[in-house]
């Protein structure tokens, strides 16, 4: 009998555990929350102008001791500078080297129109005055030429002369090859003199070694003139 009661007082105080148990409310779980970390900030707008400018004065430089003067177009020395000057119109680095190129350009004249190479003169003068308009240095060579062009018309016999097309004369191709040993030909078969006006002695020398090898056995008489624009004069034996 007391063992019967002893088990039905257990089976209470565990029914009463268990109703407790169940009145009890379990907290929930939090949600995972991210954890902001600390913030990346990135270059301002100013520190990118900064770096924009840097680099393109390091292509400019780059692009200048490399003789890339004005050509190829959007990757020259004064393409870089003139973005530099977008960014920063006062930049004293890129007006500095913007006048080197047009010293530069100058200086091309000048070796030029010691080989009477008149074309080439007129181009880097031109390049170089689109640059700097009215640059005294540019004005100077542009006179010299002048006179040089004038002296050359007087230094230079006249006659029937036999134009040679200064780009294919430049690229050695075969059509100008051609044209020259045909007027060799005409040379010898007419026993004519000739003057040979060339952009410089080495480009001379190859037009009369064109003539001379066309023309196997026979002696081509006649001078070299540095000169331009290209062109082989024909002479009658006694001419000047």
């Amino acid at each position: 009998m007391f063992s019967e009661q002893v088990s039905w007082r257990r089976i209470g105080v565990l029914t009463a555990s268990l109703a407790l148990a169940a009145c009890v409310t379990t907290p929930p779980v939090p949600s995972p929350r991210a954890v902001p970390l600390p913030g990346v900030v990135g270059p301002s707008p100013e520190e990118i102008r900064q770096r924009n400018i840097a680099f393109f004065l390091q292509r400019a430089e780059a692009a200048q001791r490399q003789g890339f003067l004005t050509q190829p177009a959007g990757a020259s020395a004064f393409d870089y500078y003139l973005r530099v000057r977008q960014l920063d119109p006062a930049n004293s680095r890129a007006a500095t080297g913007i006048q080197g190129i047009v010293i530069e350009l100058v200086e091309r004249a000048r070796d030029a129109l010691r080989r009477r190479a008149f074309a080439e003169v007129a181009s880097y003068l031109n390049q170089a005055e689109d640059l700097a308009p009215g640059n005294p240095l540019a004005a100077e060579v542009r006179s010299q030429m002048a006179r040089e062009r004038a002296r050359a018309g007087t230094d230079i016999p006249q006659g029937e002369a036999v134009s040679l097309p200064a780009a294919s004369l430049a690229s050695r191709s075969e059509a100008v090859s051609a044209l020259l040993r045909e007027t060799a030909q005409r040379i010898r078969r007419e026993d004519l003199r000739v003057i040979i006006v060339a952009r410089s002695d080495e480009e001379g020398r190859w037009v009369y070694q064109q003539l001379r090898e066309a023309v196997t056995g026979y002696r081509v008489r006649g001078d070299i003139r540095l000169g331009s624009p290209p062109r082989v004069i024909l002479m009658a034996p006694g001419g000047n």
